[in-house]
């Protein structure tokens, strides 16, 4: 709007003196100005005002003598003296005229036909004429903007051009807005003015008469507007206008430019009102205002934003580059004056001399940046890059050459230095062509061997551990390995923002960094020299050294070049806190794969070295539990965990790669057993699972990333899976029997609620209780069992840690508890406080233990037993003294060991054969069954061995429920304890004997192996078929039906051992299943009794005579039971002992002895069992009575066939 040049605008200090109706201020206005504000000033005189106060009556008497002296203000008064009531009426009866006729109608209800030209009847007209001239021509203009659908259209109208008339046409648009407002809408006033010359004046004037107005058109303006202001004339015109709003209201300058970017319409205004609030704002060493609002559209998280101003820049530089008024070039010649404002004074890139720098360290012919500008230059280089990697800015020659003037210079050693060195190799990566010429290159080399000369020294002045040295190494690795979409993702990150670089824009820059700087020999070597980060976690961010030897290693470049980084990863491991920095998991497992793993097959050696155990065993030093545990650690638990972590991992792939280092005739050293003894491997578990926020979290996105080979080198972007969750995985693998879910349980119990309040009831004398006062305790223990018991009692309050240094005293005096007289409450605390501590030392515990409990016989050879011999034969732990066996607490102890190394024979035994794994290659040449025989061989081989070994346990356990000789005679006058467990022919003992028999150590030390048996039955069921098909005393079927519940396993397998040819296996078979079906009378159960009365009916058929008295005295019996559990049996059930008694008959016939008598009773009973149950109850003592003296095996098994039916009959008459 270039028309508006010549004439006076309203200044900002007469638009705040409107404002706030400051009548001192607005008497201090000159006249012109004062002029621009008399529509206001007169109405506000004139009108009734709603303050009736005291103080405005002085201020309306001052704006009056101000007005006084004003000759135009008659004029205004004459405007407001009009009858605007029919004046808004005949406007609306023109505008409905107009719409019906047309916009293009000449026809006018305000203005009568002119004779002559709109401004001579201005001049000729009075101010009601005057009023209804501006009124019909605004409105004509308002009417083709609503119907120009948004295209720009410049009106041309006399009366809005003629510089004579230009106030009094302001005082009558002022007059008619602030008296027509709903007739005239401000912010369609102001649309409106934008069509026609000096539209920006009038727009400006109308505002500041009515000043309340402002943010109201400058919204309505805005959103109105283009996208792109820059594309159009009228995109100029409204940015002009709104420029000029913004200058006489420069407070809300930068609110207006939020407008703008929440709108995202007129991109040049809001760069414009930026420059103007830049060269009003004071020059200060700060980031500007204009580098802050550029960054922030290009740089935020609004995508729309930065999509709409990148749009501006590109559009903009299509434009011809001499379009000096486009706010797009204002815009870069005001950054780059910023740029070349902060440049150091002594530069030349054509600095022949460089090589002599040397001669002096300090001195340099660079003049550094100034400490103060460093912010700034990072700041604009940020902003560059966005400029050309978002938004497309092409830099021009003058540009370019500055930016990589500022990019080369030195700053000082500042960790603000450091960033501004980091984002200027960035960006020298990222853009390329900024290095267009030769001796720019070389400036570019010259900078770059600054960096690496100085990288030690600015990291020790700057106290920065995260340095600019660690990312030129790691850029080397990543051009060395070709991996450039690494370099890519790096540069992005360090940047802050996702630029699109091509790979091929790389390649200079690869050519440099390999051949000139950093060759792969000497990255290799400057790695093992970087110092490693001292207190290394996850609050560390940026490029560490951990990260380049990470890649390294990743790209076997150790191995290559024969240099050794194991010293430097094991310092790195010791110097590591928490929380945990993701990079030292994925470090260990590219270091454990680079040990086992050769570079290539031509060299098989070319491995790494592992960490020795003398090294391994020093972390682990000083951890023996208790409350002074961390004062006497060398090393934090984060190390002792990463170490754990690394042992774990370094036997499970050697396991894992057996196959294929036999194949290369190569076999790395394993770590031996004795070091993983002195590991406390569960103490360790528990303090991680304590840590586990600050070990990491679990994600499987993070470790599915970082298994793909994807993972990224910075903390912010990879997901760590955890340290605990590894460990827990290797622990379960490899030492399942530390993963007892018992254990966990127990474990949770001892750190809960009950623990945090025994520990308030913990007092000084139980802290004060040495191992050798409770070793003279147990001492004493024939004698006085009270002090044992007080010391054992505050033990308890103890943690497991605490509890460490009494383990060896307790468990090397469990034989003395074995001895009659002790106390069932020291031998419960012993067990509670053994469950304490095995939840912080189970393997050592264990073998003390197992060492301890061996038999009296036995410790006069004082055989000691190691951890290597119970896991090789885990039924050691069940030849213990035979007092255990009745000692329920010690024999709670057994069992839990028992099923720990149960459980660690079976890892063992796999990777023993994982081990050997090289004899199954050797022979695979020669092998005509194929190359996969042997193993499998070896796999079926290794089963045997455990289930031998598992059912033997079962076995020992079994025998163990049988009471001895000595209980049966104690028990002589009462009813056995296994024939009351299943006592359903004889009858019931009474309560007091029932009791009797529940409470003894025999019925305790029962439920604690029918427990350990239910567990071996659920985790492996072939174990109860095993077992079964070896049979047991019938005796313990009663005892191990109703006390194991996973015994209805059984009925799959009970028709197979039925169908065995040994006839003891038939018998335990129906035996087993007689007890099945009253405790699982189930459909199933229905079909294999029915079965085996079938197989019974068959082998009566087939029995010789012996065979048949050995097979059914034992078996008939179980057909109570059978017609007990199920009732549909009873005929079959009653043919079958009919027919057994007419076999048994006809084998006597030839005998001088009438057998018909028995046959025909048996038919009775069958036939009418009702009216010959009175008779039942007595007839078998009288049929044994009769018969007592005959040893005939048919009248034997006659006998039983008869009493089978009387209790069948009873049963069923009964209900029982």
């Amino acid at each position: 709007m270039a028309e508006c040049s010549g004439l006076q605008f309203v200044s900002p200090y007469a638009f705040e003196a409107m404002q706030k109706v400051d009548v001192v201020r607005l008497a201090a206005l000159s006249d012109p100005e004062l002029r621009l504000l008399l529509p206001c000033l007169v109405r506000m005189a004139l009108c009734a005002p709603a303050d009736q106060s005291q103080s405005w009556a002085q201020d309306k008497k001052l704006i009056l003598r101000l007005l006084s002296g004003v000759e135009a203000v008659n004029s205004i008064v004459a405007l407001l003296s009009v009858d605007f009531h029919a004046l808004e009426q005949d406007a609306s009866k023109e505008q409905q005229l107009r719409h019906k006729l047309g916009g293009g109608s000449g026809e006018s209800i305000l203005v009568s036909q002119l004779q002559h030209g709109l401004t001579l009847e201005f001049e000729h007209s009075d101010s009601p004429r005057r009023l209804r001239l501006v009124l019909s021509e605004l409105l004509a203009i308002m009417n083709k903007v609503s119907e120009s659908n948004g295209e720009f259209f410049l009106k041309s109208s006399e009366l809005f051009e003629s510089p004579v008339y230009l106030e009094e046409a302001a005082d009558v648009l002022c007059i008619l807005q602030a008296e027509l407002p709903s007739l005239l809408p401000i912010v369609d006033v102001a649309e409106a003015l934008l069509h026609v010359k000096n539209g920006a004046w009038f727009l400006c004037l109308l505002v500041a008469n009515v000043p309340d107005s402002f943010n109201e058109v400058c919204r309505g303006l805005i959103k109105n507007g283009e996208r792109q202001d820059e594309e159009s004339a009228g995109g100029r015109r409204r940015t002009e206008a709104l420029r000029h709003l913004c200058k006489m209201n420069p407070s809300q300058a930068l609110r207006v430019r939020g407008m703008v970017v929440e709108e995202c319409h007129l991109p040049g205004l809001g760069v414009a009102l930026t420059l103007d609030h830049t060269k009003n704002e004071s020059s200060d060493d700060g980031v500007s205002d204009l580098v802050c609002f550029v960054s922030g559209l290009l740089l935020g998280t609004n995508a729309k934003v930065r999509t709409w101003f990148g749009t501006f820049i590109r559009n903009g530089q299509q434009r011809k580059r001499d379009n000096i008024s486009s706010v797009l070039w204002q815009m870069r010649r005001q950054l780059l004056l910023e740029l070349m404002g902060i440049l150091p004074t002594v530069r030349s890139t054509h600095i022949v001399e460089e090589a002599d720098v040397d001669m002096e360290p300090n001195v340099s012919v660079y003049s550094g940046l100034k400490e103060e500008h460093v912010v700034k230059a990072s700041a604009l280089l940020r902003l560059y890059c966005a400029l050309m990697g978002i938004a497309g800015l092409k830099p021009t020659d003058e540009e370019a050459e500055q930016l990589l003037q500022l990019m080369t210079s030195r700053p000082p050693a500042t960790p603000a230095g450091v960033r501004f060195v980091s984002l200027s190799f960035c960006m020298l990566l990222a853009f390329s062509t900024l290095v267009s010429t030769p001796e720019q290159e070389q400036l570019m080399v010259m900078w770059l061997s600054w960096m690496i000369k100085e990288e030690a020294y600015f990291e020790s002045i700057s106290g920065v551990s995260a340095s600019f040295g660690e990312m030129l190494l790691l850029v080397a690795m990543y051009f060395h390995s070709n991996q450039l979409s690494a370099i890519i993702d790096l540069v992005c990150s360090t940047l802050g923002m996702k630029i699109v670089i091509k790979p091929s824009s790389l390649s200079r820059m690869k050519t440099i960094f390999t051949q000139e700087i950093f060759t792969e020999q000497v990255v290799t070597a400057h790695a093992v020299r970087v110092p490693v980060t001292g207190n290394l976690s996850a609050n560390i961010t940026g490029f560490l050294p951990i990260h380049c030897i990470y890649q390294l290693l990743k790209s076997r470049s150790f191995t290559k070049h024969k240099v050794s980084i194991k010293d430097w990863i094991y310092r790195q491991l010791c110097e590591t806190t928490t929380p945990l920095h993701p990079q030292l998991l994925p470090l260990i497992d590219v270091y454990i794969n680079s040990i086992l793993t050769p570079a290539s097959k031509s060299n098989p050696e070319a491995t790494n070295q592992p960490v020795t155990e003398q090294e391994i065993l020093n972390v682990f030093q000083g951890l023996s539990g208790g409350e002074n545990t961390r004062l006497t650690q060398r090393y934090s638990i984060t190390t002792q965990l990463l170490v754990l972590y690394y042992v774990l991992s370094y036997e499970e792939a050697l396991l894992a790669n057996t196959k294929t280092l036999a194949a290369m005739q190569k076999k790395p050293k394993s770590y031996s057993s004795a070091l993983m003894d002195q590991i406390p491997i569960k103490y360790l578990i528990r303090q991680a699972q304590g840590l586990q926020q600050e070990l990491g979290g679990i994600s499987l996105c993070g470790r599915l990333m970082h298994e793909k080979g994807r993972l990224s080198v910075f903390p912010a972007l990879w997901l760590s899976s955890g340290l605990h969750s590894a460990l827990l995985r290797l622990l379960a693998t490899n030492y399942p029997h530390l993963c007892i879910v018992e254990d966990w349980i127990c474990e949770e119990q001892i750190t809960g609620t009950d623990a945090l309040l025994r520990r308030m009831l913990l007092t000084n004398i139980a802290k004060n209780h040495s191992p050798k006062q409770l070793q003279e305790a147990f001492s004493m223990l024939p004698g006085n069992h009270t002090q044992l018991m007080q010391i054992l009692e505050h033990l308890t309050l103890l943690s497991a840690g605490e509890l460490i240094p009494y383990a060896e005293v307790l468990t090397s005096n469990m034989n003395c508890l074995l001895n009659a007289g002790v106390p069932r409450r020291i031998l419960q605390t012993v067990n509670k406080l053994w469950m304490v501590l095995n939840t912080v030392m189970p393997r050592r515990l264990w073998v003390m233990t197992v060492n301890a409990l061996q038999p009296s016989v036995k410790i006069v050879r004082q055989q000691i037993y190691t951890q290597n011999d119970l896991m090789i034969d885990p039924l050691i732990v069940l030849r213990c003294d035979q007092r255990v066996h009745r000692s329920p607490p010690l024999m709670d102890i057994t069992l839990h060991m028992l099923n720990g190394y149960l459980l660690a024979s079976k890892a063992y035994l796999n990777s023993h054969l994982k081990e050997t794994a090289e004899q199954d290659i050797r022979p695979s040449q020669n092998n005509t069954m194929g190359p996969e025989a042997p193993e499998v061989t070896r796999e079926e081989l290794k089963n045997a061995l455990l289930a031998a070994q598992d059912s033997a346990a079962v076995q020992i356990l079994l025998e163990i429920c049988l009471p001895t000789e000595e209980e049966k005679t104690q028990s002589s006058n009462t009813h056995s304890l296994l024939k009351s467990v299943h006592n359903t022919t004889g009858p019931k003992s009474p309560e007091l004997e029932e009791e009797d028999s529940l409470l003894c150590n025999l019925r305790e030390v029962q439920c604690l192996i029918c427990c350990l048996l239910h567990q071996m039955y659920i985790a492996d069921p072939n174990i109860v078929k095993l077992v079964h098909f070896q049979g047991y005393p019938c005796e313990l079927l009663a005892l191990t039906v109703a006390g194991i519940p996973s015994m209805h396993i059984c009925l799959d397998f009970i028709p197979e051992l039925i169908a065995q040819p040994e006839l003891e296996k038939q018998i335990f078979a129906i035996q087993l299943l007689s007890f099945l079906c009253i405790q699982y009378a189930l459909p199933k159960s229905l079909s294999v009794a029915r079965l085996a009365i079938n197989v019974m009916g068959t082998l009566l058929t087939v029995l010789t005579q012996s065979k048949r008295y050995a097979f059914f005295m034992p078996t008939l019996p179980c057909l109570v039971s059978f017609c007990q559990a199920f009732p549909p049996l009873y005929e079959d059930i009653m043919s079958l002992l009919i027919q057994i008694g007419q076999v048994c008959a006809s084998d006597v016939a030839t005998q001088t002895r009438d057998f018909d008598p028995i046959i025909t009773r048996l038919q009775q009973l069958k036939d009418k069992p009702h009216e010959v149950s009175g008779l039942c109850k007595d007839s078998p003592n009288k049929s044994y009575s009769r018969d007592i003296a005959s040893m005939d095996p048919d009248v034997r098994l006659c006998q039983c066939v008869e009493n089978t039916i009387i209790e069948i009959i009873n049963m069923s008459v009964s209900g029982v």
